[in-house]
């Protein structure tokens, strides 16, 4: 059974209020969606992406740099590291 992508935005805009790449530290950032277990065209849900540059966002998208399991790796490496950023300044909270 495959659900329904989680769509939110209000995750989406907590997100855009990480200013910096999680990766890389440069200024400015995009809401990288995963690419894995998707479609052509359809997007992870919102709650898997990560707080990208659009130079990170394109080596893992379409960088010649890494093989697919290295990208899906990076990725992973940057969703966890967006979810402990939105964590530490509050944008996310444990529900009772």
């Amino acid at each position: 059974m495959r659900l329904k992508p989680y769509r939110s935005r209000q995750w989406l805009a907590n997100v855009h209020q990480l200013d910096q790449c999680v990766l890389c530290g440069a200024w400015g950032i995009q809401a990288a969606h995963s690419n894995q277990d998707r479609g052509m065209g359809q997007k992870a849900s919102d709650c898997l992406c990560a707080a990208l540059c659009p130079a990170c966002h394109h080596d893992i998208d379409n960088g010649r740099d890494m093989d697919k399991q290295e990208r899906r790796a990076r990725m992973d490496r940057a969703i966890v590291l967006t979810i402990d950023q939105l964590a530490r300044r509050g944008l996310l909270e444990a529900a009772k």
